[in-house]
């Protein structure tokens, strides 16, 4: 079935108030009973006990030798990605006539990185979570996750985790959060997750920076009627396969490339629970504007162009881009560079996906001369006093 672009609308995804609750009775359970109450709910969800595994380096773990080469070569991209990124980031100052002023780059000293091993070991999560986080220069950097896949381990050891704790879960940010096994809570958490993992990061953040609250995995392509039907199908599926809300949106202006792009996904049984479950849906604009008025309004986790008559600089709101139908999104998920956790749900139009910078803190110095205190205090002393602040125009006055 083919969507008209003025009549889709994007499904709610209202967090489950049975959830919420839940979750917040177990954290709370969490906080005032510590290990225990980690090791309980670790028994009941995941029938094991949280277990801190010691990691051994990456060679030791005696993997197929194609997956191995394939997981350093993830690293060394993503690592290439996040110095680049690092470089833009500098502690600096000036100086005027008032004082010297200036910021101070920091790394967050203890970060907690969630790895999902439910469904899938996410190894190429351990990846993207953990080696920002040591590129940023944070000492302290602890994985959780409730797989001990043998992949995902050695991947975590390259990443540099310094701690690998076997525990998933809301169980799992609990402990991030709180501490666990006479360690102290982290100072920020980052790496997606299930409902469950989401809502204890939501209901943790007033405590612990949290890099973001991952909805269902999405993908937008705006293609034209030159785009090779199968890849463009194929994208949709991988995106779509990741859980079962997860949605993968196909819109052009061209009738008759939906219409291929339909046949295609209806040929192949393999694709039908997909389809059924309303997880690929085509969407036909009018025109590339269109195109573009969708696009930046739904502001897609994963958006690929792949028009040729829009450009990239018109397109605003994304997690991450993909440009050209050789730009698969599943590269981006594994091996390009840029990291693949991104914000869902709209929420690209307010924020960016994870990277180097979400482990690092901007600090601001400011050191005022003799001349500028008394320049800068009888420009301040007005504003002091309209405010009614009479302490803060009483601090000033003295300075003059």
């Amino acid at each position: 079935m083919i969507i008209n672009v003025d009549k889709w609308q994007r499904p709610s995804l209202d967090a489950n108030a049975q959830i919420e609750t839940k979750v917040a009775t177990m954290l709370s359970q969490i906080r005032t009973q510590g290990d225990s109450a980690i090791e309980k709910f670790s028994l009941e969800f995941d029938q094991t006990v949280p277990e801190v595994i010691p990691l051994k380096p990456f060679d030791e773990y005696q993997l197929d030798s194609k997956l191995a080469e394939s997981i350093q070569f993830a690293a060394s991209r993503i690592e290439q990605f996040a110095k680049f990124q690092k470089e833009g980031i500098n502690s600096k100052s000036f100086s005027d006539e008032y004082g010297a002023f200036g910021q101070v780059v920091s790394p967050i000293e203890r970060i907690g990185a969630y790895i999902p091993g439910g469904r899938y070991p996410l190894i190429s999560t351990a990846l993207m979570t953990l080696i920002p986080a040591k590129i940023a220069g944070c000492s302290i950097r602890i994985a959780c996750s409730p797989s001990t896949n043998p992949a995902l381990l050695a991947a975590a050891s390259l990443a540099g985790a310094t701690q690998f704790i076997q525990v998933g879960g809301v169980q799992a940010i609990g402990a991030l959060a709180y501490g666990y096994n006479q360690q102290s809570a982290v100072d920020l958490i980052a790496g997606p997750g299930n409902a469950w993992v989401n809502e204890a990061k939501k209901q943790v953040q007033s405590l612990v920076k949290i890099d973001g609250l991952a909805g269902p995995s999405e993908l937008l392509a705006l293609c034209d009627k030159h785009q090779p039907v199968n890849w463009l199908a194929l994208d949709a599926l991988a995106q779509a396969e990741h859980d079962p809300l997860a949605c993968s949106l196909i819109a052009s202006d061209s009738a008759e490339w939906l219409e291929s792009l339909l046949n295609y996904l209806k040929s192949n049984s393999q694709f039908k629970p997909l389809i059924d479950n309303q997880q690929i849906q085509l969407i036909y604009a009018e025109s590339k504007e269109q195109l573009i008025q969708f696009s930046e309004s739904y502001a897609a986790e994963h958006l690929m162009l792949c028009h040729a008559k829009i450009s990239a600089e018109e397109l605003t709101n994304y997690g991450s881009l993909f440009i050209g139908a050789d730009s698969a999104v599943a590269l981006g998920d594994y091996i390009s560079g840029p990291n693949h956790t991104l914000p869902t749900s709209g929420y690209a139009r307010q924020t960016g996906g994870l990277s180097v910078n979400t482990f690092l803190r901007i600090l601001t110095v400011q050191q005022v001369n003799q001349d500028g205190r008394v320049l800068l205090a009888n420009k301040a002393m007005p504003i002091a006093d309209a405010e009614g602040l009479t302490f803060h125009y009483d601090s000033l006055k003295a300075r003059t």
